[in-house]
């Protein structure tokens, strides 16, 4: 049976059982235990989240070769120092990929590899549950880990197989208009210029923290996407211009702190989600949404494809996911005036 540690759940193997004597705790290994031909009862370490324990079980169990028990720490570093994650994944992502290994760590670092099993998985990703997002990004990085483990035998098992992500019900819905104007009547300073910057740019929060004066380039911002290194010139709108003119013009970052420190991310996103809590016409919303606006707001305006990537920096699937929104509109407003004109033509 699975018994819960300080450090993650372990679920002792078959033949190793627990003695519970004057308050302490022993573990011993014992082949065929309640059958009728028991093996030798084998004392191991105490410590079953120690590798020495499962350096000894596996001796116990008749592995004289007593190989060295790899830690999810160790594995953990393995992995990250490998050429499939060096050269197989992007700077950004590798950002997000480490950050995610830290929480397996914390969990149960120092747990032997081989021990975890996919509910060890569900029970990580049950304390995420309020951030279904995050946790379902945390799910696929075990899911990369999962398999070069299992490829160099560090895994006897897949550790996520039948672990289902989150369902995500809303995701990154471009705004209405009545979302626009509220923004603009109730966000102030910091977050204010942030809503502008996003709206009117359509980039990511990591690329709308760094724009600043030296991104200019013949009325427009000119940079290299933080998570793509793909190049995009975005237009600088009149609307954000004319916010942009009110703005004191210093170096560094158009978005500081109150201490004039360039605003992270991560800070972006803690300050955000408290100015819009407060704002009932934007329940629901997402910073990331803005993005979506924008190439709505561009397919509206006649651009095609291409015209939208070369601004924004996203691909042609994840555009034309969002142009549906405008389409849509589109066909709809055409089909009134069609319908219009049809009974004029009736009643001439």
């Amino acid at each position: 049976m699975p018994r819960k540690h300080q450090r993650g759940a372990i679920t002792l193997p078959r033949g190793v059982h627990r003695v519970v004597a004057r308050a302490k705790e022993y573990f011993y290994f014992q082949a065929g235990r309640g059958t009728k031909a028991p093996g030798a009862r084998t004392p191991l370490p105490k410590d079953v989240h120690s590798p020495e324990f499962w350096i000894e079980l596996r001796k116990a169990q008749g592995d004289t070769a007593g190989p060295g028990v790899t830690t999810i720490n160790a594995l953990c570093d393995l992995y990250l120092a490998s050429p499939q994650f060096l050269t197989g994944i992007t700077a950004s992502s590798q950002k997000q990929y480490r950050q995610h290994t830290r929480r397996v760590r914390e969990f149960c670092g120092t747990q032997p590899a081989a021990a975890l099993r996919p509910k060890h998985l569900r029970e990580m990703l049950d304390t995420m549950a309020h951030i279904p997002g995050a946790a379902n990004s945390f799910l696929n990085v075990m899911r990369a880990l999962s398999k070069w483990g299992l490829e160099r035998g560090h895994f006897d098992q897949s550790i996520t197989e039948g672990v289902k992500p989150y369902k995500l019900d809303t995701g990154h819905k471009p705004w209405t208009a009545a979302q626009c104007i509220a923004a603009e009547e109730h966000l102030v300073g910091m977050m204010r210029r942030a809503y502008f910057l996003a709206r009117y740019t359509g980039q990511r929060g990591s690329d709308v923290v760094r724009l600043g004066e030296t991104f200019i380039d013949e009325g427009g911002f000119r940079l290299s996407q933080k998570k793509t290194s793909e190049g995009v010139w975005v237009p600088i709108d009149p609307p954000l211009a004319a916010e942009m003119a009110t703005w004191e013009r210093r170096p560094g970052p158009y978005l500081t702190t109150v201490t004039g420190k360039p605003l992270t991310k991560r800070y972006l996103e803690t300050l955000w989600h408290e100015a819009v809590g407060g704002i009932a016409a934007l329940d629901g919303v997402t910073f990331h949404g803005l993005r979506g606006t924008r190439v709505v707001e561009l397919r509206e305006r006649g651009h095609n494809t291409l015209e939208i990537q070369a601004q924004v920096g996203m691909s042609p699937p994840m555009i034309e996911r969002y142009c549906r929104f405008a389409d849509k509109k589109a066909l709809g407003k055409a089909a009134v005036l069609n319908l219009a004109a049809a009974r004029k033509g009736k009643g001439s």
